[in-house]
């Protein structure tokens, strides 16, 4: 009885991640899978009747020795519009790092009608040491959005993808 309570949870920990991604689909919850993915680029009319706030937010995971320069300011957007900016990223160590960006959007309500159509988080992004890149992101706000979502904030956290090589 006590080897099948073990060989039960073993199973219930296994089918965690599935039934974690199945829920955030259905919910729209936590922006990961569905912000990171390309988006196909639609033009549509821009709506210059509205403005919405993004703003753009960065995190180092713990012990990246990376410096981000994230976009200064809050950028005002019409729905529709192709917007283009840039992250600088610098490794300030004196190894070659892989980092992986996870996006999120906040509210995450808002994760649908957040459309990337390139983005340096569709890859691993590899810097040697000392070197900086400036990371490009081009993304639309979509018409669609509810009215009484007036403001994004798009957050990336950087991530080693080798926690060896810290």
């Amino acid at each position: 009885m006590l080897g099948g309570l073990g060989i039960g949870m073993f199973a219930f920990g296994f089918a965690l991640v599935p039934l974690y991604n199945l829920v955030c689909s259905v919910a729209g919850i936590n922006g990961i899978a569905t912000s990171s993915t390309r988006a196909e680029l639609v033009l549509t009319e821009t709506d210059v009747n509205r403005l919405v706030t993004v703003e753009f937010d960065s995190t180092l995971n713990a012990g990246l020795p990376w410096k981000i320069e994230k976009p200064k300011g809050k950028l005002k957007v019409h729905p529709g519009d192709l917007h283009n900016i840039s992250y600088r990223a610098t490794n300030l160590s004196e190894k070659t790092i892989q980092v992986q960006a996870i996006p999120g959007i906040t509210p995450w309500q808002a994760t649908e009608y957040f459309n990337k159509t390139e983005c340096f988080c569709f890859e691993t992004q590899t810097l040697g040491p000392g070197e900086s890149r400036d990371m490009n992101l081009q993304f639309v706000v979509d018409r669609e959005l509810p009215d009484k979502y007036r403001t994004i904030t798009l957050s990336y956290t950087f991530m080693n993808t080798d926690r060896t090589k810290i």
